[in-house]
């Protein structure tokens, strides 16, 4: 009898334990479903502030800025389902985890490094989203590691739009790596710069046929990769 009353805690420990932890993993999926929901929501809503006006992004900066004074850029990738408003703060903390109405959201925003000026001077502009499973955010950045994606956008630009201008910029690296700060970095001093030009294109998976120098100005998208384990780094250079 004393045997048989322990098997049935045990059972009950172990069934409580169970429903704990289906409750709390439906949790987080119900959270994250509604945060993605809200975010795509937010991005369809900034779309009435673009226009395409003689193949050119026209972005009401002013409009923007509005909703959040953060706001810096707008930017896109062909090939991507990359479209998203830039935002900038004091830390590269913040828009992890706040999207562009600086709610709390678990899919944060696009976002760009607080050291960088983002207003044309930057030797790397360095910006940041998450890799969201649903291809929101930079989701759609491994997109560019397909053969069939090299095929079809072999010439392939980012776009950025700032209160400055237009300007687009020509790939030439994309590679997973270990987290690391190197290809972050947002100014440089002496001969750095081309070193450092050298060492990111080198690492590319893929060889675009770009040439780079140190008179190139150049763009960094970082995300995640593997749930944090590495990173995908893509660089393009001004054109």
């Amino acid at each position: 009898m004393k045997k048989g009353k322990t098997n049935n805690w045990v059972f009950t420990i172990l069934m409580c334990i169970s429903i704990l932890g289906i409750a709390v993993s439906s949790f987080y999926i119900i959270r994250w479903k509604l945060n993605v929901d809200r975010n795509r929501s937010i991005k369809d809503h900034i779309e009435d502030s673009i226009e395409i006006e003689d193949d050119k992004l026209k972005v009401n900066f002013e409009e923007l800025k509005k909703q959040n004074p953060d706001t810096v850029a707008y930017l896109t990738v062909d090939g991507t389902d990359i479209q998203y408003v830039v935002v900038k703060c004091s830390n590269n903390d913040y828009y992890l985890t706040h999207n562009f109405h600086e709610e709390y959201n678990v899919a944060g925003w696009i976002f760009a490094d607080y050291k960088n000026k983002v207003d044309g001077t930057d030797q790397n502009l360095v910006i940041y989203g998450h890799n969201m499973r649903d291809g929101s955010m930079f989701g759609t950045i491994e997109n560019i590691f397909r053969s069939d994606w090299q095929n079809k956008y072999k010439d392939a630009q980012i776009t950025l739009v700032t209160e400055n201008g237009e300007a687009k910029y020509q790939i030439f690296s994309i590679y997973r790596i270990n987290p690391e700060d190197y290809y972050i970095q947002t100014a440089f001093n002496g001969n750095e710069y081309g070193d450092f030009l050298q060492t990111v294109k080198g690492r590319s998976e893929f060889d675009f046929g770009v040439d780079v120098t140190s008179d190139d100005q150049i763009i960094t998208l970082s995300t995640c990769l593997y749930g944090g384990a590495k990173r995908i780094a893509l660089h393009a250079k001004k054109i």
